[in-house]
């Protein structure tokens, strides 16, 4: 089993580019708070990036001798790539950077754009500079850092995917506690993609933040030698914007989206309500109070078949939305407090009707201090509509599926992954591989080696031992836990105790007499 490995401080880097974005924009810090210049600073590098990419097409069209199509849309956007307008380019921009009007000007820039390009409709910021009133020279600087990156220089390198990865990840620390539900770290999308494998079909998430989990899907796809044309994106989000957000970080990478026409909450005004999704990856807000009136929502298809959700905590909400927008062989990973395992009422009535329609197929309690907005433990939770045969694919081969009718995957992972940041923990993508390959050899029949129950890590569940346990959902109660303690030897380890705490009192009579010594050669008595 992989242990948590704290790493060790190394010497000093040259930064990365990154991390001197990141400064520059820190300089925008006092007139701007945090959680207002993440637009700033990502609405630029767009319009840089998408200044960039007009600038090569439009340079190819010249070369190619199609120089009287230069200004032809079409010609453009036949190839995924946003015409711009003369006083939308980056080169405009940064002619006039250090001009008072600078912040109309990105203004004009960004609504322009938009105007022109009907898929970021609804995605760039409105008149939004100008409100700031941002000093011109820590603007004007700012536009010269990103003036340095060159997102078209190594494609392979998906530079301004890193920098919006980075920045987003940033910003949700800037935030602090309670705040940057915008982002989900990347290492637990990765995981939820391992395990639930996106291949082919409609990927859904009703809370999409900033699109990360679409993100990381389409990258799955890919490293697995997928057809990422092959699969369609559903998504919604509340926060308009994070919608935002979402729509131009689709947009720079090239994937197309359905998030809606607006940004809407998700229980009230459902934009997907016929979807029937193949794959649901999501991070819902955890634990989120009053998502609806007690009298709301009562008689709402969504619950078809169960309990109502109780109106003070969305968490089952959330379960029973996402359940209902499955397709017949539909898969869901998503995120959820670990409260949601055991609770009573309403909670417990639905949690046993959906383990008793074998719904639920893993349970995986991931370690705490993953999050930048709590250091709580989490669960990943697997829905399988199907678990009987569902046929996932792989370079256009199924592959066949054990019947684990009634039955439960438990994984606790609370000892694993690395620290980074200085206090958070990441799951490896080492670890990532061991665990998702765990739960493919549970599943199938032919993927390797065979499934084996690991004490302190997996434990395979049947339908009659959840009974047993009150249809609890605590990896706890069902995975063996070894007791440490009574392998210990306590006359040795008292012995080697004693050894060392007299090791240490020695010493500290020595380092007194050497103090002494010191105060008495400089003429003083202690």
């Amino acid at each position: 089993m992989a242990k948590k490995v704290v790493k060790k401080k190394t010497a000093k880097k040259q930064k990365s580019f990154e991390e001197s974005l990141w400064d520059s924009a820190n300089k925008l810090r006092g007139s701007v708070e945090p959680s207002e210049y993440k637009h700033v600073v990502l609405s630029l590098i767009f319009l840089k990036f998408v200044s960039d990419t007009f600038e090569q097409r439009r340079q190819e069209l010249i070369d190619e001798g199609k120089e009287q199509y230069i200004d032809m849309v079409e010609f453009y956007t036949m190839n995924n790539v946003f015409y711009l307008s003369e006083e939308s380019r980056w080169s405009y921009i940064l002619k006039h950077a250090k001009q008072d009007d600078i912040a109309v000007k990105v203004d004009t820039a960004l609504h322009t754009i938009e105007k022109k390009n009907k898929s970021l409709e609804g995605a760039l910021p409105d008149n939004y500079f100008s409100r700031l009133n941002l000093d011109v020279s820590k603007l004007a600087a700012l536009l010269d850092t990103i003036n340095n990156i060159h997102p078209l220089k190594d494609e392979e390198q998906d530079i301004i995917g890193r920098i919006y990865e980075y920045f987003l990840s940033k910003f949700a620390l800037a935030e602090g506690k309670g705040k940057g539900e915008f982002y989900t770290p990347k290492s637990i999308v990765n995981l939820i993609a391992e395990m639930i494998e996106p291949y082919k079909g409609k990927i859904y998430d009703p809370c999409c933040g900033s699109g990360g989990m679409f993100v990381q899907s389409m990258k799955f796809v890919q490293s697995h030698q997928g057809n990422t044309k092959n699969v369609s994106i559903y998504g919604q989000e509340y926060t308009g914007a994070t919608y935002k957000l979402a729509k131009m970080n689709l947009a720079i990478r090239g994937i197309a989206a359905n998030l809606g026409d607006v940004a809407a909450n998700t229980f009230s005004k459902d934009q997907h309500p016929d979807l029937k999704a193949d794959y649901i990856m999501a991070n819902p807000p955890f634990n989120q109070k009053d998502w609806r009136a007690s009298d709301e929502l009562n008689d709402d298809p969504r619950w078809a078949g169960y309990d109502v959700p109780p109106a003070s905590n969305a968490n089952y909400g959330w379960i029973l939305h996402m359940a209902s927008r499955l397709s017949e062989n539909g898969v869901a990973g998503f995120i959820l407090a670990n409260g949601a395992l055991s609770g009573g009422g309403e909670e417990y009535k639905i949690r046993r009707k959906m383990i008793e329609n074998d719904l639920v197929e893993a349970i995986i309690v991931l370690p705490r201090n993953m999050f930048y907005t709590t250091d709580i433990s989490v669960t990943l939770w697997i829905l399988n509509k199907n678990k009987k045969k569902r046929e996932a694919q792989l370079n256009g081969l199924s592959k066949d599926y054990r019947d684990r009718s009634g039955e439960i995957l438990f994984m606790d992972l609370r000892r694993w992954g690395s620290e980074y940041e200085k206090k958070f923990i990441e799951i490896t993508p080492e670890d990532i591989n061991k665990i998702a390959r765990n739960f493919h050899n549970w599943q199938q029949t032919s993927y390797g080696k065979e499934y084996k129950n690991i004490p302190e890590y997996c434990y395979s569940a049947c339908l009659d031992e959840i009974k047993e346990n009150n249809y609890s959902l605590i990896p706890s109660k069902y995975i063996e836990f070894i007791d440490h303690d009574s392998e210990i030897d306590f006359d040795k380890e008292m012995k080697r105790i004693q050894k060392e705490f007299k090791e240490i009192l020695a010493d500290e009579v020595e380092s007194q007499i050497a103090l002494k010594k010191a105060f008495k050669g400089l003429g003083y008595e202690i």
